[in-house]
This record gives C-alpha cells, sequence and structure tokens, in this order.
C-alpha cells in the first residue's frame, strides 16, 4: 500500500473505535440480504447475539491500527483463515464481502466516508483479501496433501454408542472408503 493509503486508513482508526459495530452490523444485514446463499457460512446465534459483528469491527480496527505492519494481527488472521478454510470460503466470497463492506462504511458515515476514505479502505481491503486468500489456499493443499480434502467429504454413520445419559458418540466413516489424515489436537471439524 501506498503511505498515502496506509495515513488515510489509520486517520479512519477513531472513526472504526465509534462506528465500527454500527458499519459491521450494516455490512452483514446488506449482504445477507443481497447474498442469501451465505446464510450459512455465519452462525446465526453469533449473529443474532451481536457477537460476529462486533468480532469483524475489531478485526477491522485492528487491520487500520497495524495497517503499517500487519504482523501483530498474524495469529488472528491464521485463526480466521482456519475457520473460513472450516467453512469452505472461497476466493469468489471476497469481492462480495468487499462491496459491502465498502458499502456499509459508506451507508453509515455518509459523507465523512469520501472518495478518498473509500478509495484506500479498497485498496487495503484488497491487500487483506489477498492475504487471506493466499494463507486458505495453503490451509487447503496442506489438507490435500496430508490424507485429506478440499471442502467437503461425504461420510457415513458406521456406529453410534450412547455412552451415558447425556452424551452420544457417533463414529463416522468416508463412503468411499478412504482412511482418515491423522488427527491433529485442537483440530475441529464442519458437518453440513
Amino acid at each position: 500500500l501506498s503511505q498515502q493509503t496506509i495515513d488515510v486508513i489509520k486517520s479512519t482508526v477513531p472513526v472504526l473505535e465509534q462506528h465500527g459495530v454500527t458499519i459491521t452490523k450494516t455490512f452483514y444485514s446488506n449482504m445477507l440480504n443481497a447474498h442469501p446463499e451465505l446464510l450459512n457460512y455465519f452462525n446465526r446465534a453469533n449473529q443474532q447475539k451481536g457477537r460476529q459483528q462486533t468480532a469483524l469491527a475489531n478485526t477491522v480496527l485492528a487491520a487500520a491500527k497495524y495497517i503499517d505492519n500487519l504482523e501483530p494481527i498474524v495469529p488472528v488472521v491464521m485463526q480466521i483463515a482456519h475457520k473460513h478454510r472450516g467453512l469452505g470460503i472461497l476466493p469468489e466470497h471476497y469481492p462480495i464481502v468487499g462491496e459491502n463492506l465498502l458499502r456499509a462504511i459508506k451507508e453509515v458515515l455518509g459523507d465523512a466516508a469520501t472518495d478518498e476514505i473509500i478509495d484506500a479502505w479498497a485498496n487495503a481491503y484488497g491487500v487483506i483479501a489477498e492475504i487471506f486468500i493466499s494463507v486458505e489456499e495453503d490451509l487447503y493443499k496442506a489438507a490435500e496433501d496430508n490424507g485429506g480434502w478440499r471442502l467437503f467429504k461425504p461420510f457415513k454413520v458406521a456406529q453410534k454408542v450412547q455412552e451415558n445419559e447425556e452424551v452420544t458418540s457417533f463414529y463416522l466413516v468416508p463412503e468411499d472408503g478412504s482412511t482418515l489424515p491423522a488427527f491433529q489436537p485442537g483440530q475441529y471439524i464442519t458437518i453440513r
């Protein structure tokens, strides 16, 4: 990013501190109304309770604060990228997000969101989106290289065990009979 773009992004930090959650609430409302096919990518309880909007507002604020050196937010980027991979987020989703984020900034801030600010955020979003796309592609490839798969794979329930009054275990196996990659501590799965 140019120094001018960095300076403009950094100048929006106070505005994001004050209006960030309003921007992200507007963003999600606009995007999900325009693209209902994306609803299943988002936890509805987190949407209803405002947690998703707050998390995104905090991420955008951190990006603005550290736009000249994104190193401090790399752990957050990795956490989000792992979640995106688990949900099947693809490069074609990023333009939809970018368009709706810029629209929400303009809608919430009105005339205060000058062309200079919108252009700077469009440039910054483009760079940040490319980082996510690259990291997520690396995660998809790493899964495939280790016996995993990209996106979703059909499984069947091989066994159901009532462990106690509150816990039932479901043992799943791939429908194609393939073996599973080794389990990694901290892993989670997405079930569709």
